[in-house]
């Protein structure tokens, strides 16, 4: 069962969830009981499924779960201890591809075999995770790996099948806090708000954008239907997924778990690197972090380019590259990718060439809305070229 898309959905989550977590809150010994029991309840639930391995035999898509969480456990669990002995960097390297093999191979076969069986909902996600912690044992920031708490952490229900992707560290101080009852009543406001916000995104405003909107302009491939469907499938896809991770991040308040935001008002962006902070932040700030700042420093620290700025360019380059692959092989996710490490290096460039630029940094409000529209444009654009429909 697919999270967030039918009333059939919140009905269980309602009534084996949300139901015993308000009765259960009082009680602070059995948080974290609840938290795990909650979790692999909504798995058994979301996971039901059947994947036929051969023309005769089937197995549980939570089987394929389950047993990837155990394999990316045991990773983990050895690169920990390698590293307390004084591990290698090339442990590292193989840590890394241990970790993200399972998403790559999935990736090719799945080119091949459209039905490929040992793949489920939520896998590039959790890989997310799963390289999360790998790097922060190898710097050092993550020193102990409690079981329960890592598979908790990788598999939480509410943002295992399309995030917003947390941080190890961040969701362990959530793990371990005893909540207050003042405290619990915030996180219930907060919750509460959220949801209401995903059903307004998801189930009213991205379903009429779709039927009255979206549907009837993909019918056409003229210019007028083109330009019409870049607008249409831009606002459809951000109330989309916009209301997903309203609900996700709505119902992980409810454990006290503040997963962290994933969009803040991205249509207000005055240019591509203001977009990038409040598009999909959870995956954008994974990204810079774990590609592009490590990519520039190694290479300023290696001296590997004659100008310093050079480093930059090809580490937008190379970071939206990788962004665009994860979301598939498929020709315009790349196409997607490179084109916004191309806007995102011009911006820089015109940045640093033209700081008196009226556009760039004038703050009156022709100046910033001229701004705010030319960068609406490019991100509809690029969205346009993520749809797949120019190709």
């Amino acid at each position: 069962m697919t999270p967030y898309i039918d009333f059939l959905y919140f009905g269980i989550l309602l009534l084996y969830i949300v139901i015993p977590t308000l009765l259960f809150s009082p009680f602070k010994r059995l948080s974290q009981f609840w938290l795990v029991a909650a979790t692999a309840i909504m798995l058994v639930i979301q996971y039901s499924g059947l994947h036929n391995l051969t023309a005769t035999s089937q197995t549980m898509e939570l089987t394929t779960v389950l047993g990837f969480a155990l394999l990316e456990w045991l990773v983990a669990g050895g690169f920990l201890l390698l590293c307390k002995r004084g591990s290698n960097r090339y442990v590292f390297y193989l840590a890394l591809a241990l970790g993200l093999g399972p998403l790559l191979l999935t990736r090719i076969l799945l080119i091949s075999q459209p039905d490929y069986p040992l793949v489920f909902a939520g896998l590039s996600y959790v890989t997310f995770r799963v390289l999360d912690v790998i790097i922060g044992i190898q710097d050092g920031l993550i020193t102990s790996l409690p079981p329960m708490q890592y598979l908790t952490f990788l598999l939480f229900f509410p943002t295992i099948s399309s995030g917003p992707i947390d941080r190890y560290q961040r969701f362990a101080e959530d793990w371990k806090r005893n909540r207050t009852r003042a405290e619990f009543l915030s996180d219930l406001d907060g919750a509460v708000q959220r949801v209401f916000t995903g059903f307004l995104y998801k189930f009213i405003l991205a379903a009429l954008i779709k039927q009255y909107w979206l549907d009837p302009v993909s019918r056409g491939m003229d210019y007028f239907h083109i330009g019409s469907y870049m607008y249409a499938y831009t606002f459809y896809l951000f109330f989309d997924f916009a209301g997903y991770s309203a609900f996700a991040v709505g119902f992980s308040y409810l454990f006290g778990i503040h997963t962290p935001e994933n969009f803040n008002r991205p249509f207000l962006s005055r240019d591509i690197r203001d977009f990038w902070n409040r598009w999909h932040m959870s995956l954008s700030f994974w990204f810079r972090d774990n590609i592009y700042n490590r990519f520039v420093f190694a290479a300023l620290k290696g001296h590997w380019f004659k100008q310093r700025y050079t480093a930059s360019y090809l580490g937008y380059m190379l970071t939206m590259g990788l962004m665009g692959v994860w979301h598939g092989l498929a020709l315009h996710y790349l196409v997607y990718g490179l084109y916004h490490g191309l806007l995102l290096s011009a911006t820089d460039w015109l940045s640093r060439h033209y700081k008196n630029s009226k556009l760039l940094n004038d703050s009156g409000f022709f100046w910033q809305s001229a701004s705010v529209l030319l960068t609406f444009h490019l991100v509809a654009f690029g969205l346009l070229i993520f749809s797949g429909r120019l190709f």
